[in-house]
């Protein structure tokens, strides 16, 4: 996540640490109140010689001490979150800091590609200038042969999958996107190689072999870490991944992807590091997310990229699939873009014959 959603997020873990500890004080305070109303009235059961006075100051004294013991049990539940809620402003102080470090990084690395890229414009400027003149001194007989533009490539889309306890559904998932390619405009210009139960060998076997255009993994994963399969038949904990190793194996080729999409648990915080480095757009969840949110945007977002969508309405249109069905994580799904990346005109299904 970048730095203002972590700051946002301290700011609300703040606010709930302190109407925590206002509805603990006042716990506190009811509790004091029922024991000294409970002591006062055996007092006057002590006092008083009538037998049904005495008798009605001892149930109304055994009333007090059980509302003294509600509220007693209302203000540790409230102390309790107050805890929770201190270690949890902790944790995220100390990312929203090591976010603040990445931003400062990043902004530091796109001023040295800007000054690149201007340097490497003002040199092919020169080299066009250069060409103009040759090309106006070469003889005037010189024959050009126009070419075949060559077909578009199909879109090539590696999905793997891994749930190495047999606790998610990945297979499900692969399933739904198959079906939802196979029924959209432009089936024909995708090629899906789905792998289940994938191990870091198939990441890399894909990646080299396939050369895929988009890498989509599901499974479990962490802010920074993700959980490939190892080669066991029975459930297993399974392969603990970096977000730095995995990004390093998504590279290892000569022609890197156009999209990662990590479906996968609080993986957002790792596209910021993706589209600086690895790809130019990335897409990953802001918190936890549940399967069936997760199969059906996966579902949606590939059947509007089969249709010629871009890769922002294609995501829009994945997020707004949860919405209308009523599911909570609408809002998770995040798309990241690099700096020179437009996702609004990134259509990675371009039709042979032209057709929209």
């Amino acid at each position: 996540m970048s730095a203002g959603q972590y700051r946002r997020d301290l700011e609300r873990k703040r606010k709930q640490r302190a109407e925590a500890e206002t509805k603990a004080g006042a716990a506190r305070s009811k509790e004091s109140q029922k024991r000294s109303d409970a002591m006062k009235a055996r007092l006057a059961a002590g006092k008083t010689s009538s037998p049904t006075t005495m008798r009605s100051k001892l149930q109304e004294a055994e009333r007090r001490e059980k509302e003294a013991e509600t509220a007693g049990k209302e203000a540790n539940q409230q102390q309790g979150k107050v805890n929770t809620y201190r270690k949890e402003e902790i944790s995220l102080q100390s990312k929203l800091e090591q976010a603040q470090r990445q931003e400062a990084d990043a902004a530091e690395r796109k001023r040295k590609r800007d000054q690149q890229q201007a340097d490497r414009r003002t040199a092919a400027d020169r080299a066009a200038l250069e060409n103009r003149v040759t090309n106006a001194e070469a003889s005037v007989g010189r024959v050009f042969w126009a070419l075949l533009a060559p077909k578009p490539e199909k879109l090539r889309v590696l999905i793997l999958g891994a749930s190495s306890e047999g606790d998610l559904r990945v297979t499900r998932e692969q399933k739904r996107i198959r079906a939802a390619v196979e029924s959209a405009l432009h089936r024909d210009q995708i090629e899906l190689d789905v792998r289940p139960a994938a191990t870091t060998e198939d990441l890399l076997d894909g990646v080299t072999k396939f050369r895929p255009h988009v890498v989509h993994f599901s499974g479990h994963g962490d802010d920074d870490l993700i959980v490939f399969e190892d080669e066991e038949d029975a459930p297993h904990k399974g392969v603990v991944v970096t977000a730095r190793a995995f990004a390093n194996a998504v590279q290892a080729t000569d022609t890197p992807p156009q999209l990662v999409l990590l479906n996968s648990c609080n993986s957002a915080s790792q596209i910021d590091e993706l589209v600086s480095t690895v790809t130019p757009f990335a897409i990953g969840m802001a918190d936890s997310i549940d399967d069936v949110d997760a199969i059906n945007y996966a579902a949606r977002f590939y059947a509007s990229i089969a249709n010629g969508q871009s890769i922002d309405a294609a995501h829009r249109a994945g997020r707004s699939a949860l919405e209308l069905a009523g599911l909570d994580g609408a809002t998770l799904p995040t798309l990241a873009a690099a700096d020179d990346a437009d996702a609004t005109i990134a259509i990675l299904v371009q039709p042979v014959d032209g057709t929209l």
